[in-house]
């Protein structure tokens, strides 16, 4: 019986995870066109080059501020308003960094990048929207392939940033400017988005657990731990990145190839980790997750040849996807529909508040360690051991833990 009425029930499912990977490429653009350009426009208005990924660490910022009204905002209007809030943040934080590359102010610099965090947010909403019409069986591929839609992104994003970046006098004012544009453009998909609007909750419906009984929950605890280390470092390792590879006599172009490298490894294995999961669980591949994120510092120390910023890279991308769409499937099937609002919004503000932090250390590390860009790199990728040993030993412990009846 379940197999005849599964494919019926994620008709629905199909067609949001369709729209949603639609925007995850279209939209998700922004975001490498962002991290590519973001450290080195800061680096030419800041006064202090410490304060180069300032710019970056204002769009995770934006990103953690922004998690739990979006969540709230979802929770009582639905998903497509959230996204198109999200869209709407987007498009003016470029539009006020396109202002501030004119006036070669950095302050309104910032102040663009903070908006642009609210955008940020909203794309990582688009996994748990995924799975909210999904059933069991397919909620992990759902996530997935939401998730994969990252790869027309890798591509779409630094190659626009190729075509842009010095298509102005002021360098990146044109890229902003493209950004303003695919905001405008990628928010038509939500009208073809089916998730019905939550219910409102009756007198007697259930109130579900506190953030504080959710987040001792021993799975939910490991899932935010786990999901959280895997961003922070992917952000702190990539935010630094092409201030590394410009620093050590590439050009900005190498950047952006280097970077679209990463961003391919992050969606290119989605196709597939969905059905890792189903079949060895999320704790086992978020552990292998971790282990290649290890891998990726491991490669970055031995050296600044190019072809070492590209494994290490790829690598740093891959070990992303394990142990984030790991940690997501973990967390959704950890929570009621009920606590949904409650726990998602949590769960963003916790993992962008990491992201923050390593964003705003990379800029520090890189740029004002050791003296030498080589030294800076060293240090950066250095940094990445200590929260690799707090997720693998919260992992470990929770898979020696005896299973709750």
């Amino acid at each position: 019986m379940t197999d005849a009425v599964l494919p019926h029930s994620d008709t629905r499912a199909k067609r949001n995870v369709a729209v949603l990977v639609l925007a995850q490429a279209v939209l998700g653009s922004q975001m490498p066109m962002i991290f590519v350009v973001g450290g080195l426009a800061g680096q030419s208005l800041a006064s202090n080059i410490c304060f180069a990924t300032l710019p970056i660490s204002l769009i995770v910022l934006g990103s953690m501020l922004s998690a739990t009204p979006l969540s709230w905002a979802m929770q009582r209007w639905g998903r497509r308003a959230g996204f198109v809030i999200g869209t709407a943040g987007g498009a003016t934080g470029a539009a006020i960094g396109a202002y501030g590359l004119y006036l070669g102010s950095f302050p309104v610099y910032l102040l663009g990048s903070l908006f642009t965090g609210i955008y940020m947010s909203a794309q990582g909403f688009y996994r748990f929207a995924a799975a909210d019409t999904a059933s069991d069986a397919f909620r992990p591929r759902a996530i997935s392939y939401v998730l994969a839609g990252g790869l027309l992104s890798a591509v779409i994003g630094p190659q626009l940033v190729k075509l842009t970046a010095e298509s102005m006098v002021i360098p990146f004012l044109g890229t902003y400017l493209a950004v303003i544009g695919v905001n405008l453009v990628g928010v038509l998909l939500f009208l073809f988005l089916d998730i019905p609007k939550p219910p409102v909750p009756g007198d007697d419906a259930p109130r579900g657990r506190s953030r504080i009984e959710l987040l001792t929950t021993p799975r939910i605890a490991v899932a935010v731990i786990c999901a959280t280390v895997s961003y922070a470092l992917m952000n702190l390792v990539m935010t630094s990145t092409p201030l590394a590879v410009v620093g050590c006599g590439f050009e900005t172009g190498n950047a952006a190839d280097v970077v679209t490298g990463h961003v391919l490894a992050m969606f290119a294995p989605s196709f597939f980790t969905g059905h890792l999961i189903a079949r060895f669980g999320a704790e086992r591949i978020m552990g292998l997750g971790l282990l290649i994120l290890a891998g990726a510092g491991a490669v970055a120390l031995q050296g600044v040849a190019l072809e070492n910023f590209f494994v290490a890279l790829i690598l740093l991308g891959l070990g992303w996807n394990f142990g984030f769409i790991g940690a997501t499937t973990m967390l959704a099937a950890s929570h009621e529909p009920h606590e949904r609002g409650r726990m998602q919004g949590l769960n963003d503000l916790i993992v962008f508040g990491g992201v923050t932090l390593a964003s705003l250390s990379s800029g520090g590390l890189m740029n004002c360690s050791g003296g030498t860009p080589e030294a800076g790199w060293a240090s950066v990728n250095l940094a990445m051991i200590p929260c690799l040993t707090l997720a693998g030993g919260a992992l470990i412990w929770l898979m020696l833990r005896p299973k709750e009846a």
